[in-house]
This record gives structure tokens, C-alpha cells and sequence, in this order.
């Protein structure tokens, strides 16, 4: 079975480990898209630490899961915003104001929304986290 989304595919299984109260859930395959999602939820305290798993039968992730997420998910299509648009996939994504963050794929990297809105920038919306 081929996966097309690797970003799709972990948060999934973060979120569903995350329903049944698992602190420990693998994530494979991977990606360094992936990690710099993971970075960010981390940064944020929404998950503990994660390693990865260097093996023959494939790269994998072990996170820790620390039962801080709700809800988290990707964001298809990748919709470009810009700085005036934030507040409208604020409203669409998250339920409510200053509640969780979307997750932005921006000329200076991955960073949050709020990040984003700080430096004053657009992109490409990955995800949503709360």
C-alpha cells in the first residue's frame, strides 16, 4: 500500500492514539515535512518527545504522547493566505478565537499562524491543531 500523504497519515494516528489514551504511538512512513509539524506541536506542548527509528525495514517515529490534543488534522487543499486571511481559516479550522493554532509552510519555514501574523507573512496552510 503507497501512502501519498505522509503529514495525513501521522496525525491520524496521533490523534487516534490519542482517543484511546496511548502515550506511545509510532508513525511510519516519514517525512521532513512531518518532523517540522512535529517540532511545532512539540514546541507548543501538545506532544512529549519523539525519536526516530532508523532501521532496515524502514524509518519510523515514536512519539510521546501527553493527552494535550483535542483534535488535529491536515488541511486539504493546501490553501495560500495571506495576512488578512488568517482570521477566516481561524474561524473555519478552530473552535474558537485564540483556541489551538494552524500550522503555516511559509518563505522562512514552518511556524504557526500566530508566528506567521507576527512577521507579517503568508503561505500555504499544512494543518490544525487544538
Amino acid at each position: 500500500m503507497s501512502m501519498n500523504d505522509s503529514i495525513a497519515a501521522g496525525l491520524s494516528k496521533i490523534r487516534n492514539a490519542e482517543k484511546v489514551s496511548k502515550v506511545l504511538c509510532t508513525i511510519k512512513p516519514i517525512s521532513k515535512v512531518l518532523k517540522q509539524v512535529l517540532d511545532i506541536l512539540k514546541e507548543k506542548r501538545y506532544l512529549g518527545e519523539y525519536e526516530v527509528i532508523i532501521d532496515g525495514k524502514g524509518d519510523h517515529i515514536r512519539v510521546n504522547l501527553i493527552g494535550a490534543i483535542n483534535k488535529c488534522g491536515v488541511i486539504k487543499p493546501r490553501y495560500a493566505v495571506t495576512i488578512d486571511d488568517y482570521e477566516k481559516f481561524e474561524k473555519r479550522y478552530l473552535p474558537a478565537k485564540d483556541f489551538g493554532f494552524l500550522i503555516v509552510s511559509t518563505s522562512q519555514g514552518m511556524m504557526t499562524h500566530y508566528d506567521a501574523k507576527e512577521k507579517k507573512i503568508g503561505g500555504r496552510l499544512i494543518a490544525y491543531c487544538y
